[in-house]
């Protein structure tokens, strides 16, 4: 464990046991943001940590200041509402050293009403601290500041005129390296072999070689071209991720040039950047997020957060579209309960806020589509860049293989049925 300051509980032993109420039925759960995390450490130290971590993420420090008085402390402090030793042990002998379930329940008031004062709040300092946000409960209290998607899952079927069957989405590859021409070039293959969404590679987003205003202008007159010959519409998500100087004005300038949809890589350029996005009036596109550098936060089993905390917040932010793992059948490694758990805090109901379309991805390929759609239904997009870019046959035909591989599927034909029947 990291060594630090001691963290210190009040000496006043009396106001310690007021203010820490150990039961979640002592908060008001529509006043309070309640944070599930896992957490390893010493039984006997157990108690004073999670009440140290409450009190330095609210209102305190590692020791005692003058003004964090009770009647502060009272208001503002974080409660521990719960902790779970796994495996439960009541009785010795038991390892002194072991896993926790922490849950720590913190006022809405202290928040702000803001994305930025949730997450300083339930991350914050907890990330250096050997501490995984698994997952966290809004009250509609605070939820009710966030808009959400524009369009959500049916906003988007209505645009596309698809109700019966999953989106198919490619993404332009290879991601780096290539001009607007031939990303225009990519865009017609692709969109009149089939696909539904074509969306700029996340690392493709405004080199000098291939410069935003010309890919969008070249990709917008491709995509015109094949929605007229193929009588489908289609949307193409232009990447306008730049820095927060640049990136408003830019989405803006985007749909008044004709884009029909927007991506953005949200941790790059942040959540608040994303709600603004979305709740700005004159973009009035769809927004696709891609999770670029999400796995900085995501990866360790025993620190930072969870995949689906994040998209719980994309979708919040106003993300109408959401790449998410497809990890038991592409590349990344991962298990099958997560990749269900992404899909299902974007489609489950959640106040106000309109369901974001899941979009696994990351390896996909046509003998994994059946599988996908098994899983999770048809109310999600696949998505396949390799599959349909890397097809022997061009692009046009990679893209023909996956809408028939989706159709198969909906028929209930095998792999093998499908090869009889599609070249």
């Amino acid at each position: 464990m990291i060594r630090r300051p001691p963290r210190s509980t009040p000496s006043n032993s009396s106001a310690a046991s007021d203010v820490y109420k150990r039961q979640p039925e002592s908060v008001d759960p529509d006043k309070y943001v309640i944070a599930t995390y896992y957490m390893e450490g010493d039984v006997n130290d157990i108690l004073k940590r999670a009440e140290a971590i409450a009190v330095e993420q609210t209102t305190g420090t590692w020791t005692l200041v003058g003004e964090e008085t009770r009647g502060v402390r009272e208001k503002h402090v974080a409660r521990v509402i719960g902790i779970y030793g796994i495996p439960a042990y009541q009785i010795p002998p038991a390892p002194s050293i072991r896993q926790f379930v922490l849950q720590l329940a913190f006022p809405v008031d202290n928040l702000a009403d803001r994305i930025s004062g949730l997450l300083s709040a339930i991350l914050g300092n907890l990330t250096y601290d050997y501490i995984k946000l698994l997952d966290v409960r809004l009250p509609k209290e605070y939820v009710k500041n966030f808009k959400g998607p524009k369009f959500g899952i049916e906003g988007v079927r209505q645009l596309l005129g698809i109700y019966n069957r999953p989106l198919l989405n490619t993404m332009i590859k290879p991601c780096t390296g290539i001009n607007a021409k031939t990303v225009a070039k990519l865009i017609y293959e692709s969109a009149v072999g089939g696909v539904d969404i074509i969306k700029d590679d996340e690392l493709n987003t405004d080199p000098k070689y291939c410069p935003f205003e010309e890919r969008l202008s070249l990709g917008m007159e491709a995509l015109d071209k094949a929605m007229q010959e193929t009588g489908e519409k289609k949307l193409y998500t232009i990447n306008v991720t730049d820095d927060i100087d640049n990136i408003l004005e830019k989405a803006e300038k985007a749909v008044q040039l004709g884009a029909n949809a927007l991506m953005v890589d949200m941790v790059p350029v942040g959540f608040s950047v994303v709600k603004a996005l979305a709740e700005d009036p004159s973009i009035n596109v769809p927004i696709l997020v891609h999770p670029t550098s999400w796995g900085s936060m995501t990866i360790s089993h025993n620190s930072g957060t969870t995949d689906y905390v994040l998209y719980k917040l994309a979708r919040m932010m106003g993300a109408d579209m959401a790449i998410g793992p497809a990890v038991p059948y592409g590349k990344l490694p991962a298990f099958k309960h997560h990749y269900y758990l992404c899909a299902q805090v974007m489609r489950a109901p959640f106040y106000h806020i309109k369901r974001t379309f899941p979009m696994p991805s990351a390896g996909v390929h046509p003998a994994a589509v059946p599988l996908i759609i098994k899983d999770l239904g048809t109310d999600i997009i696949v998505a396949g860049g390799g599959a349909v870019f890397g097809h022997p046959m061009g692009p046009k035909n990679g893209a023909k293989a996956m809408r028939q591989v989706i159709d198969a599927a909906l028929k209930g034909l095998s792999l093998e049925e499908a090869a009889e029947q599609y070249k």
